[in-house]
């Protein structure tokens, strides 16, 4: 059974208009009026139909990335062949790491010429490959256009006679295959006893989705793609590879049970009226959450499925929950409950599934995904039918239903509910790893060479040009490499889950899954104890080297730099660690709100999503940098939470690497006045919580004619030296004093001492 829910404006008439039917349809001259539901329009060659266009949205209310449709226009012949797709709107960022738009339109492309009812395609596969970087937005597209293809096969028979009935009632008695209705229900909310974590899987309140290393293997098997079999997840066969749980928690009996009367009432103070909520734990090898909501705000491994409506959740609606509080609930690694998207047409009352995307990662540019369903429907008692709502009708078959959808991807993964097991496997991250051999390599080698100049740094500052140059270029790396092609910007957010991972369950994979994220703060760790934050916030922070670069620029364009004074200045550094602690208290509290307030850093915007966002995150970033301008590394100094987060464990650095004379600070000013960040006192101390570790101030201790006292060091060995040479010279006379007398030519000379 299918159940119909309310739908959405089509949006086929407003792009009929905008594409010339020869451009969706070869051989096509003209379109016939938009009609039926889902909304089509026939397509013909003088009076002859050859088929009909659609557009994916209005049959399917899929979300994207960035959780708006993706409209793409598709034109099947009546013996379902497709004959033409094209992307005509959308909101991704699919430039997010420098993807032209042709490789989208090429993926779409690929569709052109199959037939989905000759050939059905293997539920998650699409295809072509899946282009790293837009892999949400790809897998939506491809999973919008196979659901909805078949779903107008269905409802317009294509493939058989009907298909070229030119009359709109053709289309609407294809879709008449009601077989009866019922009434609409909602989630009863007088429903409120404390249940057991038994009691609500024995109801089903809460419901699982359970599969092993050899079913995840066989699933990728399946799937047909090349190379997934030489990537094979490793380790014994029925180890757990996901386990997945899910509830409706916003239906009080099941909210309070799962998250306890503080839970319960923190839930109720994020939810609207009329709003729901549902609930997602996981165990097991495969993270459902995996790091993607960290960098772009999306969870892009799970999707909600309801009749032809589906979207994803962001970080806005996100909140974790440290443990459920169920009587018998097991520890799981990862649990979080979402409210659902205002915009969202759900009922949590009738059936739903949760759909998860499984990737394997096949090399640097290439990874493999397959889909598992979890079905999930209310269980009687736990919702009450509501009379004055439209009903619900019933209809035949268009897509696999939701109470089915478990029952076939059981079918095709081979999965089989089992005992949970606990072992945590590292094969994942170990393959995430040799994929990103090539990264960890370039990165590598940067941070050896940048460990060498700190290691050499007093030979190394003597070259004023060069190191300049020097550092000009590795600043430009770390913003290109590290930053919007790696995307391996360093958060608060990433300070704030391993301090509360440690807190809680810390897992150790957590951390492998991301290697350069893992490698940078690993070298940082170590650096700072040798230096001081320095080695991340002045070398290695892409948006940090993007204010510099900026205001080098600004510089050589003649914009007047503003001297913050210094008992300012003092008191403006401190603001940086009001808002680390901030966070900090706040994630102790609830680690999800904490990352809605760790916006602060523009990192997301500036650096991850490449200024690709909604307009007042951009204003943000922008005016950050444009602060930077006038006042170098702006963020940096003021406001940065990361920075003040690793500024305090570097007070205890062993070393103390940065040279000083006696009259730095009196009564020489030189350093203080020219440290880009303002980390000297006027006393001519170095202010280690404050310093980025730039050495300009190492350059200007070895300056043979701007340091005072190299000057002045070097004219007394000079006149030491003349000295010197003067008092050699004298000795020298004394030595070879002598008596010459000359005689006549041919006489001997003797040389009388």
């Amino acid at each position: 059974m299918v159940i119909s829910l309310p739908v959405h404006a089509e949006r086929l008439p407003e792009f009929l208009s905008k594409v010339q039917p020869s451009e969706i349809f070869p051989t096509a001259d003209r379109y016939g009026e938009p009609e039926g539901k889902p909304m089509v329009a026939r397509v013909y060659k003088g009076d002859e139909q050859l088929g009909l266009v659609f557009i994916t949205t209005d049959v399917v209310n899929t979300r994207g990335y960035s959780s708006k449709p993706i409209d793409t226009m598709v034109a099947s012949a009546n013996d379902g062949t497709i004959t033409g797709a094209k992307l005509v709107a959308h909101n991704e960022p699919i430039t997010l790491i420098g993807i032209p738009q042709s490789r989208v339109d090429k993926f779409i492309d690929d569709y052109i010429g199959l037939n989905f009812i000759t050939t059905p395609p293997k539920p998650g596969v699409a295809p072509s490959d899946i282009i790293s970087g837009a892999t949400v937005t790809l897998m939506v597209i491809n999973d919008s256009m196979q659901r909805s293809i078949k779903t107008i096969a269905q409802q317009y028979q294509l493939g058989t006679a009907g298909a070229t009935a030119a009359a709109a009632a053709d289309g609407a008695a294809a879709a008449q295959t009601a077989v009866q209705t019922r009434p609409r229900r909602a989630v009863g909310m007088d429903k409120q006893d404390i249940q057991s974590w038994n009691a609500l899987l024995e109801q089903k309140a809460v419901t699982k989705l359970r599969m092993t290393v050899d079913e995840a293997n066989k699933l990728f098997e399946q799937s047909g793609k090349e190379g997934v079999v030489e990537h094979a997840e490793e380790g014994p066969g029925d180890d757990t590879f996901v386990d997945m749980y899910v509830a409706v928690v916003s239906q009080p009996s099941i909210g309070k049970s799962l998250l306890g009367e503080a839970g319960w009432n923190n839930l109720q103070r994020r939810l609207k009226p009329g709003q729901q909520a549902i609930m997602v734990a996981g165990e097991g090898r495969y993270s459902w959450k995996g790091s993607g909501y960290v960098r772009g705000g999306i969870f892009d491994r799970i999707e909600m499925i309801q009749g032809d409506n589906s979207f994803r959740f962001t970080d806005a609606q996100h909140e974790r929950v440290v443990a459920l509080a169920a009587e018998g609930a097991p520890a799981f690694k990862e649990v979080s409950w979402f409210t659902i998207p205002e915009d969202v047409t759900f009922d949590a009352a009738e059936p739903w599934r949760l759909q998860l995307m499984i990737q394997r990662v096949l090399s640097v540019s290439d990874k493999a995904f397959v889909t598992a369903d979890l079905a999930y429907e209310l269980p009687q008692g736990y919702y009450v039918d509501d009379p004055e709502a439209e009903p619900v009708t019933i209809t035949a078959p268009i897509e696999a239903p939701a109470a089915e959808g478990r029952k076939l991807a059981n079918q095709t993964a081979g999965i089989l509910d089992a005992a949970t097991d606990d072992g945590v496997s590292s094969q994942l991250w170990k393959q995430i790893w040799q994929a990103k051999k090539a990264q960890i390599i370039v990165v590598g080698i940067a941070l050896t060479i940048l460990l060498l100049v700190f290691l050499f740094q007093d030979w190394i500052v003597r070259y004023e040009k060069w190191y300049d140059r020097f550092r000009i270029a590795f600043l430009t790396f770390t913003l290109v490499y590290i930053g919007w092609y790696a995307q391996a910007q360093l958060s608060v957010v990433n300070t704030l889950t391993l301090f509360s991972a440690i807190l809680t369950d810390f897992h150790w994979e957590f951390l492998l899954m991301d290697p350069l994220v893992f490698i940078l703060w690993l070298f940082t760790a170590a650096t700072m104890l040798l230096w001081n934050r320095g080695t991340f916030c002045g070398w290695l922070c892409p948006f940090g080297s993007l204010q510099e670069l900026t205001n080098r620029l600004a510089k050589k364009l003649g914009v007047k730099q503003i001297t913050v004074p210094h008992l300012l200045h003092t008191r403006l550094s401190a603001i940086k660690y009001v808002i680390f602690f901030g966070l900090l208290a706040i994630s102790l509290y609830d680690l999800g709100l904490a990352e809605h307030f760790a916006e602060i850093e523009p990192f997301k915007t500036a650096i991850i999503l490449k200024f690709m966002r909604e307009w007042w995150f951009v204003l943000f970033a922008v005016a950050l940098l444009a602060a930077g301008l006038f006042i170098e590394r702006f963020f940096c100094r003021y406001l940065c939470p990361l920075g003040a987060a690793i500024a305090i464990p570097a007070r205890f650095r062993i070393f103390d690497w940065l040279r000083r004379y006696k009259m730095c600070g009196n009564p020489c000013q030189i350093c203080t006045h020219e440290c880009p960040v303002q980390a000297i006192a006027p006393e001519g101390d170095i202010h280690p919580n404050e310093c980025i570790q730039c050495l300009h101030c190492q350059v200007m201790y070895h300056h043979e004619t701007r340091c005072p006292q190299v000057v002045a060091t070097n004219k007394k060995k000079q006149r030491q030296a003349a000295a010197k040479s003067e008092h050699e010279a004298e000795q020298t006379a004394k030595t070879n004093e002598h008596v010459v007398h000359f005689v006549k030519p041919g006489a001997k000379i003797t040389v009388e001492k």
